[in-house]
């Protein structure tokens, strides 16, 4: 009777936790990293970022930087002087909410002149229910995620096979 709580309470761990798991590190540019003249927005398409996912921004410190910024800056090249500024060469960013999230060197004319910008659409996280930015997000109008099921249903097998064998 142990045996069968203790596989039951793995089973639970293991369906909270899988979704968790499947977070990807991305690092932009891949072995071209962060750079001049690279279209980030090609690298981009294709690839699903979803929140928890991160950003590796790789690239030589004091001669680049990284700056999240809004639509309309990211359109003319031109942060803020309230955007948070990174600088180290590598620069991991979390995505933390889903939407669209826009990304620029703030070195001058990187940006505009060499294509130093980075446009990308975060997803909702995985194993949680898919919502658009501005959609309902009451649970009759969400879209359940197909990975968050498939490991549910595993969870949920193992659990109910070391109930019957155990």
């Amino acid at each position: 009777m142990a045996s069968s709580n203790i596989f039951f309470i793995i089973a639970i761990v293991a369906f909270f936790a899988v979704p968790s798991c499947l977070a990807t590190e991305f690092t932009v540019g891949d072995e071209k990293g962060w750079n001049l003249d690279f279209d980030y927005q090609s690298w981009a398409a294709g690839k699903e970022f979803h929140v928890g996912d991160k950003l590796v921004f790789n690239y030589r410190a004091g001669v680049h930087n990284v700056i999240g910024v809004s639509g309309i800056e990211f359109q003319q090249c031109q942060a803020s002087s309230n955007n948070i500024v990174r600088s180290t060469g590598n620069d991991v960013i979390t995505l933390s909410t889903p939407g669209r999230k826009w990304y620029i060197c703030g070195v001058p004319g990187h940006c505009a002149a060499r294509n130093m910008k980075l446009n990308i659409t975060v997803l909702a996280q995985v194993g949680s229910p898919a919502t658009a930015p501005g959609s309902p997000t009451s649970p009759s109008a969400a879209t359940p995620n197909v990975a968050f099921s498939f490991y549910g249903w595993i969870a949920v097998m193992v659990s109910f096979i070391g109930l019957v064998f155990v």
